[in-house]
């Protein structure tokens, strides 16, 4: 393409100053197209920078209108919207993988998941069975013992190697250690409840007769079983239990509101305290004398 030539000078106003561009394409010459430059109202020498823009714009848009309506241009311009369609397509397909793969690792961590819990089933089930096993073993113990020992107490009855006076004599002595030990036990806790000597009769009875009682009780519900901790001090909670609870309900009564609930938990708070300590002493007291032999344990054997 030919440049055209300079602008001469105008004055203004100007009229339109038309002028041919000689265009050549693969060596032939091709017919010059006019083209219209408009001059600005100004009196300056010298093309005007708008209208010149426009004109080469219009120019640059002719000639690429041109070379998008060629036959080899319009070739290349199909094979690149196909081009394009097919990395769209491709991109598509990569967005589908990647979809896919994050699935796939989502899947593998949750069959990780279950595989792990089904290990862990397993082993629950191997602790099951075991249990199960250790029970069945405690229960066939227990019958056979169960059994043994009726039949023991069957003949034991039969033979008359159970002497009832005998039983008699034992539970006294339990409940008189009990009581006596209860009872000292006890002393200096009522001590501090009274203000003269006097006072300390009623509370000193109670805790004897209750310690009597408990002597009794112990004996018949401990048995032979003397190595039982539970057992043991199961009894003897039992009884503080009653006998603190019980001396709470002898006090000044309950009122619905925060001071009187508060009262009343540290009030039987500490008579529960209180009553531990006591039959405390007066179970281990009877443990003593039980594994001693100064006290025989239920029922009597005889040789």
């Amino acid at each position: 393409m030919t440049i055209p030539p300079a602008f001469s000078a105008i004055s203004s106003p100007c009229p339109r100053v038309p002028f041919s561009l000689a265009r050549a394409s693969h060596g032939c010459p091709r017919t010059p197209r006019a083209v219209t430059v408009w001059c600005s109202s100004g009196t300056g020498h010298g093309p005007p920078s708008g209208n010149l823009k426009d004109a080469l714009s219009g120019m640059v848009d002719s000639q690429v209108e041109e070379l998008l309506s060629r036959e080899e241009n319009r070739v290349l311009l199909d094979g690149l919207d196909r081009a394009s369609r097919r990395v769209e397509k491709a991109k598509r397909e990569l967005a589908e993988i990647e979809r896919q793969e994050a699935e796939a690792k989502q899947m593998r961590s949750y069959i990780e998941h279950l595989e792990s819990r089904a290990s862990e089933i397993v082993e629950s089930q191997k602790d099951i069975l075991e249990a199960r096993a250790m029970v069945e073993e405690a229960e066939r113990f227990l019958s056979s013992s169960m059994e043994r020992s009726g039949d023991e107490g069957s003949t034991a009855e039969e033979a008359g190697e159970v002497d009832k006076e005998k039983e008699r004599l034992e539970s006294v002595k339990a409940a008189s250690v009990s009581a006596v030990i209860g009872t000292l036990a006890g002393l200096p806790i009522s001590l501090t409840h009274v203000t003269s000597t006097s006072q300390l009769v009623l509370p000193l009875a109670i805790a004897f007769v209750s310690c009597a009682l408990f002597g009794v009780t112990f004996r018949y519900t401990v048995r032979r079983d003397l190595d039982n901790f539970q057992l043991k001090s199961g009894t003897f909670a039992a009884f503080a239990f009653v006998r603190g609870l019980g001396a709470l309900g002898v006090g000044p009564p309950l009122e619905l509101n925060p001071e009187s609930f508060l009262s009343h938990a540290v009030d039987g708070v500490t008579y529960v305290s209180e009553s531990l300590l006591v039959f405390a002493f007066a179970a281990v007291g009877l443990d003593f004398c039980f594994k001693t032999g100064l006290i025989s344990t239920f029922p009597l054997r005889t040789d």
